[in-house]
Order: structure tokens, then sequence, then C-alpha cells
């Protein structure tokens, strides 16, 4: 009886796209399901990410940094902490980059820097709306500077979309902390945050030390920002398609290709 329940419950958490049916908390999600969320039909073209040096500063903590890939790679059977993908949502192509944060914490490495970047061009090319889906503790300590150096690069990179007028939308799901969180995820034209998510920059405990005060309840959560203007929208994740459908035809001014039409988009180099 127990393990019916529990099939029970798996399959009604996995329904409601992994929020929980009884109290509204959001699990995380995996990178691949919230891809298939995200665009219509489940449909999209991956964009491989750049080959790069897998360990250019020669690192090692607890272990080698190549080991601590190596492992990452196979655990998640996927490259980095990122994936880009091209498709369409409520009809508008969009390049979309979604951080993985089962691998390494969704730390931003010159690989996932580097993504965001390629991202932005496509979309600067295409002329079509750009979205990335932030979960993140920050800049991959394993890469030193060189990973500090890629919170230039990304708001660089959204700072191009800008003045050419293309739509960049920021999605904050939780967590969006440390070198994300102080780049490119919250310079949205509209910044939308998942219910409950934890979003700042430092962690709670350590501003306590440091101010030496007790920070209210629900600080650097998704409601508390938006109450002081850091977000513009909190959605629950089963509505965040449909809300950002709603956005996406604002700032395109409706221009839609048609859902039928989604095999006949331009080739992505």
């Amino acid at each position: 009886m127990p393990e019916l329940q529990s099939d029970v419950v798996f399959k009604r958490i996995k329904k409601s796209l992994y929020v929980c049916t009884s109290c509204g908390h959001h699990l995380r999600l995996y990178v691949d399901k919230r891809l298939k969320m995200l665009f219509d039909n489940e449909e999209f073209t991956l964009i491989d990410l750049p080959v790069l040096v897998d360990d250019p500063l020669k690192f090692k903590d607890s272990q080698k940094y190549v080991d601590r890939l190596k492992s990452n790679r196979k655990s998640t059977e996927n490259q980095d902490a990122l994936k880009v993908a091209v498709g369409l949502i409520g009809g508008v192509e969009c390049v979309v980059a979604v951080m993985d944060f089962s691998f390494m914490g969704g730390s931003m490495g010159t690989v996932v820097g580097e993504g965001i970047v390629k991202a932005a061009e496509l979309a600067l090319k295409k002329k079509i709306p750009f979205i990335t889906v932030a979960s993140s503790g920050g800049a991959r300590m394993q890469e030193g500077i060189l990973s500090l150096m890629q919170m230039a690069r990304t708001v660089a990179a959204v700072n191009m979309l800008k003045e050419k007028g293309i739509p960049f939308i920021s999605i904050l799901a939780d967590p969006t902390t440390g070198g994300v969180s102080a780049s490119f995820a919250m310079l949205g034209d509209v910044n939308i945050a998942e219910t409950g998510s934890l979003i700042g920059f430092a962690g709670q405990r350590v501003i306590e030390q440091t101010i030496r005060e007790k920070l209210p309840e629900n600080f650097q959560r998704a409601e508390y920002l938006k109450e002081h203007g850091m977000v513009d929208i909190v959605v629950d994740r089963p509505n965040l398609k449909d809300e950002l459908v709603k956005i996406l035809k604002i700032l395109t001014n409706k221009n839609k290709v048609p859902a039928e039409n989604a095999a006949q988009l331009s080739d992505v180099e």
C-alpha cells in the first residue's frame, strides 16, 4: 500500500510540473523538463555549446576539477550547466538558455558564459526574443578569475540586445544567487520569478553576520523581491508558460509564427 501511495503522489507531482499539490513547494526542475515545458509541443532545436579547455587553471580542491567534471557529466548526461535551444513559444520564435542546477550547482564557468553569449548573438542575428532561466549558485570557483569574467561578458551580451530593441526575458528559478544574480539574470526587460525561489547575492547567514541584524523571514525570496521592486512577476510554475506567452505577444507586437509552421523555422547555425 505505501508503494501504491508513493506512486500516486509521484504521478500527481509530475503532472503539476514538480510542484507539490498540497503545499505548493516548487521542486527543482531538470533542464530537459524545463525546455519541454516552455516550448510549443515540446519541440525545439538544441544549439551546440562551445568546446573549451576543461581545466584551464589545473585546479584541485578535494578532487581534481577534471574529475569533478567527468562525474557531473556522467550523472547528468550533460556537458555543462547550460543548454541552449531555439523554437516556438506561443507561436513566437525564441532562443532559450536554461541553467542546470544539478550540474555543479548550476555554477557559471567559461562554457556557461560562452553559451549565454552565443545564445544572445543568435537572438541578435535572427532578431528574435532571448529568454534565460537561471538556477545557479553563482560563479564556478574552480575557474577563478576566468569564471568572474563571465559576469561582464554576459552583461555585455544582453546589452547588445537592448541596444537593438530585441526582447530579453529573465526567468529566475530556485536558486538564483552569486555571480549569476549579479550579472545577466537581473537585467531582463521583464524579470519573472517562480514562486518561493531563493534570489540574492550573498547568503542570508553571511549578511546577518556582517550587519549583525536579524533579517526578515522571507528575505531573498521571490515574493519579498517583488514587494521591493527587484522582480516584476512572481508566478507558479504551472502558469509560467501562459504568463510568458502574454509577455512575448506584448513585446513582439503579436508578431508570431503559426505553431503548425514550426517545422519550417529557418536553419540554426
